[in-house]
């Protein structure tokens, strides 16, 4: 009976403790998922340098210690959120309606998960969602104001990515993260995006339009050129035939040549012989010719040649003959001046004078005595003036000449402009001593 007793005593306690461990195993024992955050508020913990009144586990299991900590539990899942904005003006002050869609959560990593527990450790999931979609929104309102509705609309990965950039820095502060932000759609109440898809049509248009045209214009080409290849073959088929048409009368041409050359070569050769057998008759009356020139020609002038040398070798030699004469004659002249001294010349002059006197006196009647220059008896100390009239005088009865006259017209002529013929003296001029 006491060992019944005492099983049952047993087995009561050890209902009691696995009871007891059961409640503790359900409300001290915390288990945490991947998708989730265990904050155990109440125990002191240090992060970093600075201490914080709570603990986190990500993952795995924690112990909570009873009547000290609470747990509470932050959700890391994926929240979308539906991004709208209207009236929100552009560059240029264009208002537009945005409508994206975002995928963020709250960050599992420090110093990111800080900033979530200390703001929405207690809040709920909308609410998170809410001052998400809030924050985006406003920051869409600031990118959008940066942007022109062309650039909003024709490079929505570009604006997305600005948003991006503007909105995590915000979305940090609050310890949430932004994976994926989406533009799905862009517009405007002002249809200003409808007039510039119009205007892009009509570029769309336009290009088309002048595609069409250039492929038109490349068809028309690529036929032109076909034509113009055909034409060029057709045209070099032509020339192949003219050229050998060409060719054959060339050769025609070559062999009516050869017989034309055969020809005339026999010509000029019948024509050569036929002078070769003249040549000998001319030669013939050349010699005739020469020989009748030597008999009528050559021999009566090369015997009037010898009479004539004859007769000039007879004159020459009078002439030397006279020629001696004259040089002994004045040999003899001079032989005699020089013995006879200073008396020699007024001899000379006496024979001389007596002959002039003769011809004076014989033609008085006809002298006309055109000046007369009368020099002094006592000009110059030795007889200067005497003897240059007694020179002159001299000079003109012997050789002719009268110098005064002589000088006088060489200064006319030298004094003229023109030569002009100097007139026939009328007489003699008579220069005699001034008294």
């Amino acid at each position: 009976m006491d060992a019944i007793l005492l099983v049952l005593v047993l087995v009561v306690v050890l209902v009691v403790f696995g009871g007891m461990a059961a409640f503790v195993a359900r409300n001290l024992i915390y288990l945490c998922g991947p998708n989730e955050v265990l904050v155990f508020s109440g125990s002191r913990s240090r992060d970093g340098r600075r201490e914080r009144g709570y603990r986190i586990i990500k993952g795995g299991r924690g112990i909570r210690i009873p009547l000290l900590e609470t747990v509470d539990r932050v959700d890391l899942t994926n929240m979308i959120i539906e991004v709208s904005v209207s009236n929100a003006y552009s560059k240029g002050g264009i208002p537009l309606k945005v409508q994206g869609v975002a995928n963020l959560k709250v960050a599992g990593t420090e110093p990111l998960l800080g900033n979530a527990i200390e703001r929405f450790l207690t809040m709920g999931r909308n609410e998170i969602i809410q001052i998400a979609k809030n924050t985006l929104e406003g920051n869409l309102r600031g990118v959008l104001s940066q942007l022109t509705p062309e650039e909003v609309n024709e490079d929505k990965i570009t604006f997305a990515q600005k948003l991006l950039d503007e909105a995590e820095h915000d979305l940090a502060k609050l310890g949430l993260s932004l994976d994926t932000l989406k533009i799905q759609n862009v517009a405007d109440d002002v249809k200003y995006l409808d007039s510039i898809g119009r205007k892009q049509s009509a570029e769309v248009v336009k290009r088309a339009r002048i595609a069409e045209a250039e492929a038109r214009s490349i068809s028309n080409q690529r036929e032109a050129k076909n034509a113009e290849s055909a034409r060029l073959a057709a045209i070099e088929a032509e020339r192949q035939v003219l050229v050998a048409e060409t060719q054959r009368r060339i050769k025609d041409s070559q062999t009516l040549k050869e017989a034309l050359v055969a020809e005339e070569v026999g010509k000029v050769r019948a024509q050569l012989a036929r002078a070769q057998a003249d040549l000998a008759v001319q030669e013939a009356r050349v010699e005739q010719v020469r020989r009748q020139l030597q008999a009528d020609v050559i021999t009566p002038a090369e015997a009037a040649m010898k009479a004539a040398q004859s007769e000039a070798l007879g004159a020459a030699a009078q002439v030397v003959e006279d020629g001696k004469a004259t040089v002994a004659v004045l040999d003899q002249i001079i032989t005699t001046w020089q013995a006879g001294g200073d008396a020699a010349r007024d001899i000379f002059l006496m024979q001389k004078l007596q002959v002039l006197l003769g011809s004076l006196t014989g033609s008085l009647a006809n002298v006309h005595v055109g000046r007369i220059t009368v020099l002094p008896a006592s000009h110059g100390a030795d007889g200067t003036a005497q003897r240059a009239v007694r020179f002159v005088e001299e000079i003109k009865g012997s050789l002719g000449v009268d110098l005064p006259a002589v000088l006088e017209s060489v200064a006319q002529r030298a004094a003229a402009p023109a030569p002009a013929a100097a007139p026939a003296p009328e007489g003699i001029r008579l220069t005699l001593p001034r008294a």
